[in-house]
């Protein structure tokens, strides 16, 4: 049986490094910090951490809200659009290389993301 990403990437305590490192560097970066202002970051984490997990095979099911409903209010009030959809690929994508995740399970992970990138912005 095949391994899942979940596991493959280090189960629980890799996906809670990654993510904690990925919002250090989203709260950091110009080009979309504006985006998460007014918006409890410790509690998005948190999500972000359960989605992941069950993203990447580590638990059946997710109970937070879609992708197009959790993002609907960001795309209405704030604009969100291609290219900030495309910086936080961009952030994921350098969290995993500095995590020294293996290329080929890099790609895993972008393609879960780039496949979120209609419903996120509502397309």
């Amino acid at each position: 049986m095949t391994k899942s990403i979940f596991e493959r990437i280090g189960g629980k305590p890799a996906v809670e490094a990654a993510v904690d490192k990925f919002y250090d560097k989203i709260m950091a970066d110009s080009r979309i910090r504006h985006l998460f202002e007014g918006i409890d970051v410790d509690r998005l984490r948190a999500k972000q951490k359960a989605f992941l997990t069950y993203a990447f095979g580590g638990a059946p099911n997710y109970s937070g809200l879609s992708m197009r409903k959790a993002h609907e209010k960001l795309v209405k009030e704030k604009g969100l659009n291609d290219s900030h959809f495309n910086a936080v690929a961009e952030n994921l994508q350098k969290t995993l290389e500095e995590l020294s995740v293996p290329a080929d399970l890099i790609g895993e992970v972008m393609a879960i993301a780039a496949s979120t990138r209609n419903d996120v912005l509502g397309h």
